[in-house]
């Protein structure tokens, strides 16, 4: 009859009933929850730094070096076609400006009309 008392105060005690001990989940009566919780967490913080913010970065590093270069090539092109003018100015022609001109020109129309030359049609490549 003892047992039965200390069965039944022990319901009563409980404030669910006796069916309660079944839907409490075990994983929360752990001690170590609260790190398991914590481990889920940095889980979840790493999958998505991995898949968002990872390639985000890669990206905006490629777009801010690629235009640090292209800035860092128009203004090294400059300096060199302002020296490369310069240098037949003064040594090549003897002050003749216009002679350094127009081998300058004569140069880049050469080049610029091998470069049409090697362009491809429009509409080629949709064949």
């Amino acid at each position: 009859m003892e047992d039965q008392a200390t069965n039944q105060s022990a319901t009563a005690a409980s404030p669910a009933g006796a069916g309660s001990s079944a839907s409490v989940d075990p994983t929360l009566s752990q001690p170590d929850w609260p790190a398991k919780v914590a481990d889920t967490i940095e889980d979840v913080v790493e999958a998505v730094q991995d898949r968002v913010v990872r390639p985000l970065v890669l990206v905006s590093r490629g777009i801010v070096f690629g235009i640090i270069i292209a800035v860092m090539a128009l203004v090294l092109s400059i300096v060199v076609a302002i020296a490369v003018g310069r240098l037949l100015d003064v040594y090549a022609f003897g002050g003749r400006v216009w002679a350094s001109d127009a081998l300058l020109g004569a140069l880049l129309v050469l080049g610029g009309g091998y470069a049409w030359t090697k362009r491809a049609a429009r509409g080629a490549g949709d064949t």
